[in-house]
């Protein structure tokens, strides 16, 4: 599954997650004196950042691109003399790079509009006190300025999604190759067709969607918590444990990991669940398939019989689907009042203005959503767990790897027939 298209992957991964903490540590560290001594400084403490397309063309956001970009050509050039002959490396190292970096870009369009919900509501607010300094071509000009990030973030999107999908779509080529490669030791494990066919495209569709989705929350993470850190100075006592020095900060963290927690526990036996459902299936389907060429075969007993183990399993996962569901449910239902109840004492003394709390209410959102990753996509994760397992399996067979039990006992059944 990976060996196929990133080279010697756990070198690769190991190296790749070392060179990061070293890029942000020297950019935490040094990063902002480097920019300086280039003519890029960063922005000075207390001033307000630009609305709109400006923003994405300040001194220090452009320094940010030249760091990435040389960082990752360092990466990259290492990595094409380790590994040239590989097939797919071009791929697997800039098309990865390429993803990471549009998906801090998709996140700091989010910063973009994050800094223009307090200009723009705070006049709001103004206008409805009748505050004649309000006027409407100010309030149109700052209409435009969101239409400027809007427009980026549609070019954004349209170039996330091309790419993605043309990235994955070679991943899936990548496999598909290395395992028709092996087809001699492959073709006699049960579903082998479908495995190199259907269970390559799942594989790969939903890590594209759960790829870009967590490296788009390790990004929100990295530039939304500062931010949160920084609003939390303008909170007041929290009910029933008072003030505490940047609340929010804290509070997003303690509660997203609550929630993550309590689902992976709720959760922890549906990915074998699935991965059986997925086995007995294969061998209900594979069986009537025998049956349309061999009369002797899909007799009734038979059938039957597979037909009940996918009954079996499948109501063995709608039991843990019921509690699964209501830890899941619960939580949201309590997530969507959380932060308005943290913030009550704050609303009564009057500490919050429209465009400021507009501004707590998405940096405390982006936080938490990014935190509860496994959260919003546990259903999909135990998917691509159990199609990983199904491929682990399937793999076995290349390495001379005893299979698993399941897969014994159907070459067994087949052997008999």
């Amino acid at each position: 599954m990976f060996h196929s298209f990133f080279p010697r992957p756990k070198l690769f991964f190991s190296s790749a997650a070392i060179w990061t903490l070293v890029c942000i540590c020297v950019w935490y560290s040094v990063g902002p004196q480097i920019g300086a001594l280039v003519g890029l400084p960063p922005m000075p403490p207390g001033e307000t950042p630009p609305v709109g397309l400006a923003f994405f063309l300040t001194p220090d956001n452009i320094w940010f691109y030249i760091y990435f970009t040389i960082f990752v050509g360092i990466f990259g050039f290492v990595w094409k003399v380790i590994a040239r002959d590989h097939p797919w490396v071009d791929w697997s190292i800039w098309g990865s790079a390429f993803i990471i970096f549009i998906a801090y870009f998709s996140v700091q369009i989010s910063v973009a509009v994050n800094n223009w919900r307090g200009p723009f509501w705070d006049m709001i607010q103004r206008a409805m006190n009748k505050d004649p300094d309000v006027t409407v071509g100010a309030l149109y000009s700052l209409q435009l300025r969101f239409l400027e990030i809007g427009l980026i973030g549609v070019a954004l999107s349209v170039i996330t999604a091309f790419f993605t999908n043309h990235y994955v779509f070679r991943w899936r080529t990548a496999m598909n190759n290395y395992y028709l490669s092996k087809w001699d030791k492959l073709r006699h494990i049960e579903g082998a067709s479908q495995r190199v066919q259907e269970d390559t495209m799942r594989f790969a569709n939903i890590l594209e969607g759960l790829g870009v989705a967590l490296i788009n929350s390790v990004m929100t993470l990295v530039v939304f918590l500062p931010i949160l850190f920084r609003l939390s100075d303008n909170i007041g006592d929290l009910p029933v444990i008072g003030a505490i020095p940047h609340a929010l900060f804290w509070l997003a963290i303690v509660w997203s990991l609550f929630g993550t927690g309590l689902l992976a526990l709720a959760g922890i036996k549906l990915p074998g669940l699935q991965f059986r459902n997925q086995r007995v299936e294969a061998a209900f389907r594979k069986e009537l398939v025998y049956g349309e060429d061999h009369a002797e075969r899909a007799d009734p007993v038979t059938v039957r019989e597979l037909f009940d183990n996918v009954r079996r399993n499948y109501f063995r996962m709608y039991w843990h689907y019921l509690y699964f569901n209501v830890a899941r449910y619960t939580y949201g239902q309590l997530d969507a009042i959380f932060l308005t109840f943290i913030l009550i004492p704050t609303f009564v003394a009057g500490r919050l203005t429209m465009g400021l709390w507009q501004q707590v209410a998405t940096a405390f959102g982006q936080v938490t959503d990014s935190f509860q990753y496994l959260v919003s996509f546990w259903s999909t994760i135990i998917e691509l767990l159990s199609i990983y397992k199904r491929l682990v399996a399937f793999e076995a067979a290349i390495d001379n790897e005893p299979l698993p039990e399941i897969d014994q006992r159907y070459l067994e059944r087949v052997g008999k027939a």
